[in-house]
């Protein structure tokens, strides 16, 4: 049996401490409904709508001297970060942009184990591409 993971890490300046502890809140409360409990009423519905797929890690950091976030994960969870990082910045960064990449690996040799991914997300938009995607794309 193989063990498939999709790693990505990343990190996020944020304007404050309030900001911070917003963000560190709300994806706690995402955390909780992935793991069972049901949606608090008043979450935002974008968390809401991804939180089954929320499967990464949140920390507080320190970013260029600011607070800020470390998200990671080896589990995935591409759709719920970009949802994530997009609500941060329609509430404190609206013309900002955060990008990221991520890996698929295997822990067998597998022929569908490998591959990987891009982000750009700003407040109004998400655009994400797979290296599976391009090479079907451009192999023709």
């Amino acid at each position: 049996m193989a063990d498939y993971y999709t790693n990505f890490s990343l990190q996020l300046r944020l304007p404050d401490v309030a900001a911070q502890t917003y963000a560190l809140a709300l994806a706690e409360r995402a955390n909780s409904i992935n793991q069972g409990e049901g949606p608090p009423e008043d979450i935002h519905p974008a968390i809401r709508d991804h939180a089954d797929n929320w499967g990464f890690e949140v920390k507080a950091d320190v970013v260029e001297g600011q607070p800020g976030l470390w998200l990671h994960s080896s589990n995935g969870g591409i759709d719920a970060v970009c949802a994530f990082l997009q609500h941060l910045l329609q509430m404190f960064d609206p013309t900002g942009r955060v990008t990221f990449q991520w890996s698929h690996d295997c822990s067998k040799p597998r022929t569908d184990a490998y591959g990987g991914g891009a982000a750009i997300i700003t407040a109004r938009k998400i655009k994400t591409m797979s290296t599976s995607e391009w090479l079907c794309k451009h192999a023709r």
